[in-house]
């Protein structure tokens, strides 16, 4: 029989990816402080990008007055691509609203800060790889 020493030491990037990835959502732009912002993560196309039910997480954080910005922080996160759209929810009402049109009323920004004109950008557009210990991103808000 051959004896294996096994080190009961672990590397901090081994532990951290062992307890998830934080992801750092930083999102500035806003026009008011009103409100929240909240950020929806979708890791497949299907829901994308506004169908809650259909995304892997979504969060809120609250506005720095000061700065008009906000820091959502998404812990926990197995390393791996998302795509990730913020949301600049005035009246807090978990949703984008629209005038009669369809035009949003209420700010809004995805990963990588695509172009907007005529609808949202695809899925792939918006893909942030999410790394252990922590990833930071930053969304511009836009208003129509």
């Amino acid at each position: 029989m051959a004896w294996v020493l096994v080190s009961s030491c672990v590397t901090a990037r081994a532990q951290a990816t062992a307890a998830g990835c934080d992801l750092h959502i930083h999102v500035d732009g806003l026009r008011n402080t009103r409100g929240v912002v909240g950020t929806l993560l979708f890791v497949a196309p299907k829901g994308w990008p506004d169908d809650v039910n259909k995304s892997y997480r979504h969060e809120a954080g609250q506005i720095d007055a000061a700065s008009k910005s906000a820091t959502i922080t998404c812990t926990q996160l197995p390393p791996g691509n998302y795509s990730i759209v913020a949301l600049h929810d005035e009246n807090r009402n978990m949703k984008l609203d629209r005038n009669f049109l369809g035009i949003p009323k209420e700010g809004f920004g995805f990963a990588n800060n695509p172009k907007v004109v005529f609808g949202p950008p695809s899925f792939a557009q918006a893909i942030v790889t999410v790394a252990c210990p922590a990833t930071d991103t930053t969304i511009h808000i836009q208003y129509k």
